[in-house]
């Protein structure tokens, strides 16, 4: 069959190896010129394929696209932005096949979480629903560690090690003015569902009174009397509590604790800040003076401090995702499978698209403890290999450099979609 082109697209929050993976699928579609001419790269996500709003890839010069590896953010921009199903939007469809036809892209790989490899799935139907060839993989990207399949997602790595770091750092700043100010430091991690990038601080204790002290985990119901004497004793015995939650933290009728009462793009609930909640569960129930911090974005862009072991498999992912394309292999999604701790080992897999879409894999019982109120060693045996190694990138003047690509835009051939 003749070479056709392919789209790639970001999607949803970025992170600090995303665009390490789109290195990985640019590269591997030039090192396939009998499949693959060019990667046009969508502007903002999908909407990049709505809008017609398509970078010619081939346009970058091989170093600024190896330069990606450690560039932040999303190069290409992201949005969130789910389609709906065909029968609920189906000029959405019409609109993805039109644009697709006009650029004879022949090749679709999406980088995500969940809902974008929803997202993935259903333009991987468009071919039989709508006699359009079309081959999909799915990219998986989300910090959560939440997608299903892998044994760990790209993103998450680099969370993690940014987490324990500052976990540690600042229990030592706390330890060091306990005496006369801050009694208890509170740090807020992402993770809506799943404790994952929670979990991790717990890799930042090198002995047994080390901070963190206290784990809240989306996947436990938060039990304020068990809680709240855990906090007590830890500063009576040791002068200070550092304690780490997730910004998914319910109460124990199910509600988010940091709940706003919104809704974002995807139609989940926007939480606001679960850090000034428990600060002041404990101002007001123990009287402690306190301090709290929210890493937000801070933590999913923080490149300079990545795990080099996220990094190389974020590439790696972005590569397979076009040797499977190239393969045959449709409707599927590269994932990474351990195959030991111990030296850490890994290798390659796949899943299909259809049990990834939409669902999400939260943290096994196994790995908290029996109060709900830290993490077990075999969840420490799962992330230690995770943070494990550094990609510095190139520093200029005291800064980390980055890539700005040229970004040159293809010429529309389709009318206008959206306002």
């Amino acid at each position: 069959m003749p070479a056709r082109n392919a789209f790639y697209a970001q999607s949803g929050g970025v992170t600090a190896v995303i665009n390490a993976s789109a290195a990985g699928v640019i590269e591997a579609a030039r090192d396939h010129p009998e499949a693959i001419n060019t990667v046009y790269a969508g502007v903002n996500g999908i909407l990049g394929a709505l809008d017609e709003q398509l970078i010619d890839t081939g346009r970058e010069s091989a170093e600024s696209i190896a330069a990606l590896r450690y560039t932040p953010g999303g190069a290409f921009g992201s949005a969130r932005y789910k389609l709906k199903g065909l029968d609920e939007n189906r000029a959405e469809y019409e609109r993805l096949i039109e644009v697709f036809r006009a650029h004879d892209i022949g090749y679709f790989f999406y980088n995500g979480g969940g809902d974008s490899q929803d997202t993935a799935h259903k333009v991987s139907q468009l071919g039989e629903a709508m006699g359009y060839p079309i081959t999909c993989i799915g990219v998986p990207k989300t910090v959560d560690n939440d997608l299903p399949g892998t044994d760990t997602c790209p993103g998450f790595g680099s969370v993690a090690k940014y987490i324990a770091v500052a976990t540690r750092e600042a229990g030592l700043d706390v330890a060091s003015m306990a005496e006369t100010s801050t009694r208890v430091f509170i740090l807020e991690t992402m993770g809506r569902h799943a404790g994952w990038i929670a979990a991790a601080s717990a890799l930042a204790r090198d002995h047994e009174e080390a901070p963190p002290h206290v784990i809240l985990l989306p996947e436990v119901a938060l039990d304020e009397a068990r809680f709240l004497e855990r906090v007590r004793a830890c500063v009576e015995r040791i002068g200070y509590c550092v304690v780490v939650v997730s910004e998914g933290l319910r109460t124990a009728d199910g509600r988010f604790v940091a709940d706003q009462g919104t809704r974002d793009a995807f139609g989940h609930a926007q939480l606001g800040g679960v850090a000034p909640a428990i600060a002041a569960m404990v101002r007001e129930r123990l009287g402690y003076k306190y301090h709290y911090a929210i890493a937000d974005y801070l933590q999913r862009a923080a490149r300079h401090i990545a795990s080099a072991t996220d990094v190389e498999q974020a590439h790696a992912l972005g590569r397979a995702a076009v040797e499977f394309a190239v393969a045959g292999h449709n409707a599927v999604m590269p994932t990474i499978v351990r195959d030991a701790d111990a030296p850490y080992r890994w290798h390659i897999g796949q899943v299909p698209l259809a049990d990834v879409a939409n669902r999400e894999a939260r943290m096994p019982a196994e790995y908290i403890d029996a109060d709900n109120l830290f993490v077990t060693e075999a969840a420490l045996r799962y992330l230690r290999p995770l943070i494990a190694g550094e990609d510095y990138p190139p520093y200029h003047d005291g800064l980390p450099e980055h890539v700005h690509l040229r970004a040159e835009r293809v010429a529309p051939r389709c009318p206008p979609f959206r306002d």
